[in-house]
């Protein structure tokens, strides 16, 4: 017999099986011996008392033999002589999960992706963290599997309606993921780990007779009566197929200049950009667990912050349990930081995003002020972003130091004499970042700070670090698409995908984002 039971255990029972037994065989009115296995379906953490708890959801296998998961779970067909193909521009979740979904409905995929394979592009992070030098199509943004591969792996999301969050799950689990993610609340797969799922995706696409090119770098549009004719890389190589996928990630500025020069229209989008901040990770374990120290059986405490300030919404963003800021520029000159985690989340810091709501207003008065010309045009927010970064890396003095303050000087409008010790390699240098952020970035910074230190206690803190600048939250641009077709409304074979087109957030809602529009070619 199978049955599924709802438990609430202490952090240590819940990390014992034996212990789970037991409450089972208690449940079921029968002996220990007679659960035969367990498989977890449901797993969360409730730390809103001073007891944490676990919730689990199980299923015990009473009387019969325990029944692992399948790891079988999408059968791919031969695609070698498929009748259609279709181009998919960007090798990230988007444009990988597009590619998995054309091969099960039976079309050959061509994935043109401007960056390098993931061991090739390690080697160019390394670069960028120790050296200072940035490759343009080969960072923690561009390159196979996308800014997700070297930034966490995060796999959660609120996007529910958008298409199946488990299949995007399982998929992650056939190709290599633990099969934890199918059942924690936050479920995540850690940068150390992500890569090698990444390149069994590409060696699975290959094998049923796709195509990657990698360093293929899109640099023309030919387009003939409404329709993409065909496309051209960096290298002159000339690609044509019956669709064509655009999903290119939310840094790929050369692509909305593209468009927009072409007359292909594009839209302005608001975003949010900020600043990562930086605690020790015991204090944020203690404000959320209510300890002074944390359970060996609980992980590092996450958050989730969200303020109102003034009217304009603050908020956390990519939070990271254990984890390290990195370098997330994609040119020279410009400074951009984000965080990812390893899989264990076992490094000494917490760090998030913490950002503010910026509208094409916002940017329209910061160059005013600025006295410079007002460009409204779609790059308008763009524009914005990228003069940010260009601060914030003049701010550093160049090879990507981060200027950077002590959080409550931050919220007093003082100099930091010293900083704390921080995870972010190229290093930091102690600078009044407000003359990096715009006036209505940071004031809102120092009112959410002071908020969020009142909701989590010891979050307020000189000991946490602010690091300018997170500006990489989403696209400030959207690639307009019609509601039913998908499809761009100038161009009917061309499908704007993910978060670079505007339509996405994340891991799985790009994932998402890239299966539903496959889904609907292969309708065609």
């Amino acid at each position: 017999m199978q049955k599924e039971y709802t438990l609430k255990l202490k952090p240590h029972e819940a990390a014992s099986t034996q212990i789970i037994q037991s409450y089972l065989a208690q449940s079921a009115g029968v002996s220990p011996e007679n659960i035969n296995g367990i498989l977890i379906i449901k797993k969360s953490i409730d730390a809103r008392s001073k007891q944490a708890w676990i919730n689990l959801t199980v299923r015990a296998f009473i009387n019969e033999p325990l029944i692992p998961r399948s790891k079988e779970l999408v059968h791919f067909k031969n695609v070698h002589r498929a009748a259609k193909t279709v181009i998919i521009i960007g090798a990230g979740p988007a444009g990988l999960f597009a590619a998995l979904q054309l091969i099960e409905d039976g079309i050959k995929p061509i994935i043109i992706e401007r960056g390098k394979d993931v061991k090739s592009r390690r080697r160019d992070l390394a670069q960028l963290n120790k050296t200072g030098i940035v490759n343009p199509d080969s960072n923690y943004c561009f390159g196979e599997g996308g800014a997700g591969t070297y930034s966490d792996g995060k796999l959660y999301t609120r996007s529910s309606k958008r298409g199946n969050i488990d299949k995007v799950l399982q998929l992650f689990y056939q190709f290599g993921a633990d099969e934890t993610i199918l059942y924690q609340s936050h479920p995540h797969i850690g940068t150390n780990k992500l890569p090698q799922i990444i390149t069994a995706m590409r060696e699975q696409l290959i094998a049923c007779g796709g195509e990657i090119h990698f360093e293929k770098k899109l640099t023309d549009l030919q387009v003939m009566n409404g329709q993409i004719e065909s496309i051209i890389t960096a290298d002159g190589t000339k690609f044509k197929a019956d669709a064509y996928i655009l999903a290119t990630g939310h840094s790929a500025r050369d692509i909305f200049q593209l468009l927009h020069q072409k007359n292909i229209s594009i839209e302005a989008k608001p975003f949010a950009l900020g600043v990562r901040i930086e605690h020790p990770q015991q204090i944020i374990d203690a404000a959320q667990y209510h300890c002074s120290i944390r359970d060996s059986d609980l992980p590092p405490a996450a958050y989730s912050l969200v303020e109102q300030i003034n009217g304009r919404g603050v908020f956390s963003f990519c939070m990271c349990p254990g984890g390290i800021i990195a370098p997330a520029a994609t040119d020279p000159g410009e400074l951009v930081v984000n965080g990812w985690s390893p899989s264990k989340r076992n490094n000494p810091y917490a760090n998030s995003g913490m950002v503010v709501q910026v509208s094409e207003n916002d940017a329209l008065n910061y160059f005013k002020q600025l006295g410079k010309p007002i460009d409204s045009s779609p790059l308008l927010l763009m524009q914005f972003q990228q003069a940010i970064e260009q601060k914030a890396f003049n701010a550093g003095g160049g090879k990507f130091v981060a200027p950077a303050v002590r959080m409550a000087d931050f919220c007093n409008n003082k100099f930091s004499a010293s900083l704390p010790s921080c995870s972010y390699l190229p290093g930091i240098v102690a600078q009044d970042i407000r003359n990096v952020l715009p006036s209505f970035v940071y004031k809102s910074l120092q009112g959410g700070f002071e908020s969020f230190g009142k909701k989590m206690r010891g979050y307020f803190t000189n000991e946490a670090v602010v690091v300018a600048t997170e500006s990489r939250t989403s696209s400030p641009v959207r690639i307009p698409r019609s509601a039913d077709t998908l499809t761009h409304p100038q161009l009917s074979n061309l499908y704007p995908c993910g978060e670079g087109a505007g339509y996405a957030g994340g891991i799985v809602s790009a994932a998402m984002d890239g299966q539903k529009i496959a889904q609907l070619i292969a309708l065609l």
